[in-house]
């Protein structure tokens, strides 16, 4: 993999502007803050979302791939002020699961996700070198 950095942008904080990879890939559909029984055991954002970030890295694992494998990661969550006043603790949980691997990020505010205690969506993709 590869980090795509302009020249002259400024280096974005937490994730990448753009990735180069190449080898197999590998999609996680949204994963949300439960566990393996889809049983919520945090009600807060944070850890709602160190729980997504572990489903996705045992999605991953049955495909023999880690954190250090994700090219991107799309956020949907449901309070933009929830994530923000959390942010310090989100990015501790993020380093703390995945590791300093920062890839491309989106984050997007939605109304409503599919099962109503979820606070927190997250899909990932993921390059495994060939």
């Amino acid at each position: 993999m590869r980090t795509l950095q302009p020249a002259g942008w400024p280096r974005p904080k937490g994730y990448a502007n753009g990735i180069e990879a190449s080898g197999r890939t590998i999609f996680v559909a949204g994963q949300i803050g439960w566990d393996e029984t889809e049983t919520f055991h945090a009600k807060d954002f944070a850890g709602q979302f160190e729980q997504a970030l572990r489903n996705i890295l045992a999605v991953l694992a049955e495909a023999e791939a880690g954190p250090e494998h994700i090219v991107r990661l799309t956020w949907f969550i449901t309070d933009k002020q929830a994530y923000l006043s959390d942010a310090k603790r989100v990015g501790e949980i993020y380093r703390e699961v995945i590791g300093r691997n920062y890839p491309v990020m989106s984050v997007v505010q939605v109304t409503a996700l599919m099962e109503d205690e979820a606070l927190v969506e997250i899909e990932a993709t993921a390059v495994v070198s060939a």
